[in-house]
């Protein structure tokens, strides 16, 4: 593959992980990379610093449209850095912002679309924005969500999680490999090992099944205890919480089960994550 693979997710939905697991596969070192060092490997599609590299203005001085006017010139600079594939992690939706398309398709090579059960999700959302849990779940049902730009980064649109998830995954593709959250989980060999062919990447089984445990959640979470990391919110104790699946169920009300249920119900089954 050549150009631009997308590595696309709500936030908060194990993009990182899969990060992870890529560059510890990649590299095949002797002990698990930091998490600080993914950057190396996977590029923000919404970091500042490529939106000002193709414009000839400072991004202060322009509007949100004037923005989105420049996400063609982000990705075609972006699949320029490298001479093939170069991994870009994204959290926006899969559709246009401002009339121009959030992913520019002649610069795409292919996407990973990572998926996770909404109740699981919201805890994580609630901590990594400094929320409570009604307030992530608002985030989750809000067709207008995203988050604003910061001093690293511009706009980035979300929309309410099934729109999110739809825009990404309604249709079949062959160069789109779509990831649950729980079978990363419970069944690691399978789904990455479906990731590993996907890339197309020649590597044994033991190789990959290194680069899953150097890239486990009690790893990450070790190395950033000791070492840190740069991605994690200012309103969190840590990156990586829990990453554990069917947490909801002491997380959530009755009330606050229904209130995404009802929302994302269709998406939801899709994906098999309606409670029992």
């Amino acid at each position: 593959m050549a150009g631009i693979i997308w590595l696309a997710s709500y936030p908060k939905s194990g993009n990182t992980w899969v990060r992870a697991f890529l560059y510890n596969l990649f590299l095949n070192p002797d002990k698990p990379v930091p998490p600080n060092e993914l950057a190396r490997l996977t590029y923000g599609d919404s970091s500042k610093q490529w939106y000002q590299a193709v414009s000839d203005r400072p991004l202060a001085e322009l509007t949100d449209a004037e923005i989105a006017a420049l996400v063609p010139k982000v990705h075609r600079h972006l699949a320029s850095l490298e001479p093939g594939t170069i991994f870009v992690k994204t959290h926006n939706y899969l559709g246009p912002v401002f009339d121009v398309p959030s992913i520019t398709m002649e610069c795409t090579a292919g996407a990973v679309y990572v998926v996770r059960n909404p109740l699981d999700m919201v805890a994580s959302l609630a901590s990594h924005f400094g929320t409570d849990i009604d307030g992530a779940i608002t985030m989750l049902n809000d067709p207008k969500e995203g988050a604003p730009a910061s001093e690293s980064q511009v706009t980035q649109v979300y929309c309410d999680w099934s729109t999110h998830v739809t825009s990404w995954t309604a249709r079949d593709n062959k160069a789109l490999l779509v990831m649950r959250y729980e079978d990363m989980m419970a069944k690691p060999i399978d789904a990455f090992g479906r990731l590993v062919r996907f890339l197309g990447v020649n590597a044994n089984r033991k190789r990959v099944r290194k680069a899953i445990d150097f890239s486990s959640f009690r790893v990450l979470q070790k190395l950033e205890k000791k070492q840190g990391f740069r991605e994690r919110s200012v309103h969190a104790e840590s990156f990586f919480r829990r990453g554990k699946a069917g947490e909801w169920k002491n997380d959530l009300s009755p009330e606050q089960v229904d209130k995404i249920v009802s929302c994302h119900h269709e998406q939801m089954e899709r994906f098999g994550y309606l409670p029992d």
